[in-house]
Parts: structure tokens; sequence; C-alpha cells
């Protein structure tokens, strides 16, 4: 039983500490009823106008897809964080290829003009 102690007062206390934090704000809040402003919609200071389900315009849709491309870059860039002397010829070359292949992408984007803006 003694190798399970640590085990027992880890599973008493992590709820602990994740419950009392949530807890704690309850007896101090105050009723949000009583606050019509609380409870109405906020856009910037302004009323809401339109529909919350409106169509956006296809434009929007690449600029997040370009954002998102950047990421398996960073990503699989991490094998060059290990000292030059650790990395063998197929680990350097491999990622020369995955980088021209990136290059290539993005110059195919730039003459596409996929990140101009009208």
């Amino acid at each position: 039983m003694s190798e399970f102690a640590p085990i027992c007062i880890y599973l008493v206390i992590s709820p602990l500490v994740s419950l009392i934090p949530l807890s704690v704000p309850f007896p101090f809040a105050s009723n949000s009823s009583t606050y019509p402003e609380k409870l109405s919609a906020y856009e910037c200071g302004s009323d809401p106008s339109g529909d919350a389900r409106s169509r956006f315009d296809i434009r929007f849709y690449p600029v997040p897809i370009l954002f998102i491309i950047p990421d398996p870059e960073v990503t699989f860039s991490f094998p060059w964080a290990v000292p030059p002397n650790k990395i063998d010829l197929f680990g350097s070359w491999s990622m020369m290829a995955f980088l021209l292949i990136l290059t290539i992408g993005s110059l195919y984007e730039w003459k596409r003009g996929a990140s101009d803006r009208e």
C-alpha cells in the first residue's frame, strides 16, 4: 500500500486544485440578470446589426489557409535544431528537399497572386 500512497495523494489533491479555483468566485458573484446591459449582445460598442449567420465572401478563405502553411514548415524544421555534427548527410539533404518544395509552393502562390488584396 505504501507504494500507491503518492498516487492516492495525487488523486485527492488534483481535483481539489482544479475545483477550488472554479468554486471560489460563486459566493462573490452578483446576479447577472439584474443588469440588462450584461444580457445584451456586444459588438464593438454598437448595437448588433444583421444576422450572425450571414455568408462570408470567398476572398476571406485564402487568408487563413496562407497562415496555416508556415506551421508545418516550422514543425519539420525542428530536426535542424540538433548540432551539425549529429545530423548525417541524409538528414541534411532531406531538409534541403523539404525547403525546396516549400519554396516552390511559396513562389507558386506569389505568382498566382494569392496574397494580393483587392
